[in-house]
C-alpha cells in the first residue's frame, strides 16, 4: 500500500488515519470538552499503533454513517487541532475571515439567505475598488465541512492574489438533499451578478468577473451550477422561464471533482476514446496504458511487447441516428450503454511488409474504472462514496442516473459544453475520481472543437480545459498542508491560474468588441500567436511532443506573490487588462518555477495497474 503513493503523501495519510481512528473512538463521549481532549489522546495512541488504527478505520468504514463522516471531516474545526493549524500556518492576512449572509434573488424558489465566508486581506470598505471575485464551493462529500475547514487554502489565495474570496457554507445533506445545494450556488451567483456585487460590498458600478472553484463534492456543485448558468441562455434547455440570461464565469478551477455519481466497474468504449485521444496522448498516456495492460498484469506477463503501445481503433457499434446536441450523453457515464462489437464483426488480418509471422497482441475490451482500481484507497473508499451518494440524493428522490447532468455533470449535452468556460483540473494520479476529471476534460475539448469547426475559426485544446495530474497522490491533498507541505505550492499555482483565466477572458471579450473583424487568416495568425504565449506558462498540452510537466512554484510562506505585489493599494484589478500588462504578467508568472515530470513513456494506466497487480503477481511496484 505504501508503494502506491509517494512518501510525503503516504506519511500524511498515516497521520490522517490515526486522527480518524482517534476521533471515532472518542465520538460517543457526551461531554464536549472531554470528547475533544480524548480525541487527541486516542489519536496520539493510534499514531504509534498504526495497525490498530488501520483496523479501526476499516471496521468503521464498513458500516459508516453520516455522523462518522462529519466527525472525521470536521475534525479540523475542533479547538485543539485549530490551535495547532494556526501555529503551523504562516500569517497570510491581517484580517480574519468574515461571515456574511447573501440574500436570494427575488425570483428564487427559496427565501432563506445563503451563508458565506469572505476572505479578503483588507477592510470591507476596500471591496468597492474590486471588480473580480473568486467564488469557492468547499467539498466534504455533500454532508460535511464548511469554509473554515479550508482556512489554509483560502487565506493563502486571499493573500497571494489580493482578490476577495467568497466561500459558501451551503446546506448539507441529508437534511437538505439534492438539488438544494446546487440551487444555493446558482442563487448566490445570480445575486452577485444581478446586484453587480453590492450584496457582498462591491461598488455596483460594473458586473463583477467571477471565477468558480470547488474541490471534490464542491467541484460537482461548481460544474453543475455553471451548467445551470449556461441553461439560462439556451432556449431549448432553459428551465427557468422567469429568469434572464446570466453571463458565464470567466473560468473554473476544480480539484479532484466528483462528476459521475454512477459507480461502475468497467470503462465504456466512449470513455476510453476520450482517454486515448491522440491530442492528449502525452497527458493521458499513463492512464491509457494501465487500462490496456490490466489483463497482462493480472496473469503476470514477464515483459513488455514492442507493439503493445500501439493504439488500435475500437470496433464501431452499429449505425445509430445522430443524437441531438441538446441531449444528455449517458455513454460517457459508467452506467452508459456498452458498445461492444458484434461477434461476427471481425477485422481482417493486418498485412505487413515483414516475412515472418507475428501473433496479434491481445487487446482486451475490459478496463476498470479508477474507483474500482483504487478501491483500497486510504482516503476515499467505495463504501464512503456509496454512503455520500445515498445521503446526497435523499430518501424521497429517484433521479435518472443516465440523464440528470446536474447530478452527474459528465452527462452534460454537447450544446452546453461547447459554451462552457475554460476549466483547470488538478487531481492526483491515484485518486479514485481521476477518471471523472480526464473524461469531462475530454468532452469539453471535443465539444469546443466541433463548435470551432462549425464556425470556421481556429481552435486550440488549451482553450477548453487543462488537466494537472499529480503523481503518487490520491484524494484530498489540498486539505491538509500542515502534514502534506507540497499543498502550499499548489495553492500558489492556483493563484497563477486565476490570473490567467481573468486575462484570457478579458482578451476574448476584447476580440468580441472589435468594431472591425479581422480576416480569417489574420485572426488565425493572431490566435496562434496568443496560444504560443500561453503555452510558455500553461500546463503541458497533449499536442506538445514533451513529457508531462507539472509546474510547481517554490514554497514561499509569509510573503505576497508577484501577482498582487505590483498592484498599488486600492487600484482596481480590472485596470490591468491591456496587452502590455497581459504580456508582462506572463513573464512575471513564469519565474521561480520548478518542474516535476512524468516521463512520456510512463503511462497513467500502466502505473495504475502496477499497483493493482503487483500483489497478485508477487512482483510489487517499484518506484
Amino acid at each position: 500500500m505504501a508503494n502506491m503513493y509517494d512518501t510525503t503523501y503516504f506519511r500524511a495519510t498515516w497521520v490522517l488515519t490515526a486522527l480518524d481512528a482517534g476521533f471515532w473512538t472518542a465520538m460517543k463521549i457526551k461531554v464536549k470538552w472531554l470528547r475533544d481532549l480524548a480525541s487527541i489522546f486516542f489519536s496520539l495512541f493510534y499514531l504509534v499503533a498504526a495497525e490498530r488504527a488501520d483496523e479501526k478505520v476499516r471496521k468503521v468504514r464498513g458500516m459508516i454513517t453520516v455522523d462518522h463522516l462529519r466527525v472525521a471531516w470536521n475534525k479540523g474545526t475542533t479547538p485543539y487541532l485549530r490551535v495547532l493549524q494556526r501555529l503551523m500556518r504562516p500569517r497570510f492576512t491581517r484580517w480574519p475571515p468574515r461571515q456574511i449572509r447573501i440574500p436570494r434573488p427575488s425570483n428564487s424558489d427559496y427565501t432563506e439567505p445563503v451563508i458565506g465566508w469572505l476572505y479578503y486581506d483588507g477592510p470591507v470598505a476596500d471591496l468597492v475598488h474590486h471588480s473580480r471575485l473568486v467564488l469557492d464551493i468547499p467539498g466534504g462529500g455533500f454532508v460535511a465541512m464548511d469554509p473554515r475547514c479550508n482556512d489554509d487554502k483560502l487565506l493563502s489565495w486571499a493573500s497571494k492574489s489580493g482578490l476577495p474570496i467568497l466561500s459558501l457554507d451551503y446546506k448539507k445533506a441529508p437534511e437538505y438533499p439534492y438539488p438544494y445545494a446546487v440551487n444555493e450556488v446558482f442563487d448566490v451567483y445570480a445575486a452577485v451578478v444581478n446586484t453587480k456585487g453590492r450584496c457582498i460590498g462591491m461598488s455596483g458600478a460594473e458586473t463583477p468577473r467571477i471565477i468558480v472553484t470547488g474541490d471534490s463534492a464542491g467541484g460537482n456543485l461548481a460544474v453543475s451550477a455553471t451548467l445551470m448558468i449556461l441553461e439560462t441562455s439556451d432556449g431549448e434547455l432553459r428551465r427557468f422561464a422567469g429568469r434572464g440570461a446570466l453571463p458565464v464565469p470567466d473560468g473554473l478551477v476544480c480539484f479532484y471533482p466528483a462528476l459521475d455519481m454512477n459507480i461502475g466497474n468497467w470503462m465504456t468504449d466512449e470513455q476510453m476514446s476520450l482517454i486515448r485521444d491522440r491530442k492528449m496522448r502525452k497527458t493521458n498516456r499513463t492512464i491509457a496504458r494501465g487500462k490496456s495492460m490490466q489483463y497482462n498484469e493480472l496473469v503476470g506477463t514477464p515483459h513488455h511487447s514492442d507493439d503493445e503501445d500501439e493504439i488500435r481503433p475500437m470496433s464501431k457499434p452499429a449505425a445509430e441516428p445522430p443524437a441531438s446536441a441538446h441531449d444528455s450523453q449517458p455513454q460517457f457515464s459508467h452506467t452508459g450503454p456498452q458498445t461492444f462489437a458484434r461477434t461476427g464483426e471481425r477485422e481482417a488480418p493486418k498485412k505487413t511488409d515483414g516475412m515472418s509471422h507475428h501473433s496479434q497482441p491481445l487487446q482486451t475490451r475490459l478496463a476498470t474504472s479508477s474507483m474500482i482500481s483504487y478501491f483500497n484507497d486510504r482516503v476515499l473508499t467505495p463504501e464512503m462514496m456509496r454512503a455520500m451518494i445515498i445521503l446526497y440524493i435523499g430518501p424521497h428522490n429517484r433521479p435518472d442516473f443516465s440523464q440528470d447532468y446536474l447530478l452527474s455533470p459528465v452527462l452534460a449535452p454537447d450544446s452546453l459544453l461547447a459554451r462552457f468556460p475554460k476549466t483547470y483540473f488538478m487531481t492526483g494520479e491515484r485518486d479514485p475520481l481521476v477518471d471523472d476529471s480526464v473524461i469531462f476534460a475530454g468532452r469539453l475539448r471535443r465539444a469546443k472543437e466541433a463548435l470551432a469547426r462549425q464556425e470556421g475559426r481556429a481552435y486550440d485544446d488549451s482553450e477548453a480545459a487543462e488537466v494537472a495530474l499529480i503523481p503518487g497522490v490520491s484524494h484530498g491533498f489540498m486539505q491538509f498542508p500542515g502534514i502534506y507541505p507540497p499543498a502550499w505550492k499548489h495553492f500558489e499555482r492556483c493563484v497563477v491560474w486565476f490570473e490567467q483565466l481573468f486575462l484570457e477572458a478579458e482578451h476574448a471579450r476584447t476580440r468580441q468588441r472589435r468594431p472591425l473583424a479581422l480576416s480569417p487568416a489574420t485572426d488565425r495568425m493572431a490566435y496562434h500567436q496568443h496560444q504560443r504565449q500561453h503555452h510558455q506558462l500553461g500546463e503541458s498540452s497533449g499536442e506538445e511532443d514533451k513529457p508531462l510537466e507539472i509546474s510547481m512554484t517554490k514554497l514561499s510562506r509569509g510573503r505576497s506573490s508577484t501577482v498582487s505585489g505590483g498592484r498599488a493599494k486600492g487600484e482596481s484589478p480590472s485596470s490591468e487588462n491591456g496587452p502590455a500588462a497581459y504580456k508582462s504578467k506572463k513573464r512575471i508568472l513564469s519565474k521561480n518555477k520548478s518542474l516535476i515530470k512524468l516521463k512520456s513513456t510512463d503511462d497513467l494506466l500502466g502505473r495504475r495497474m502496477e499497483g493493482l497487480a503487483g500483489g497478485l503477481t508477487g512482483a510489487g511496484e517499484e518506484n
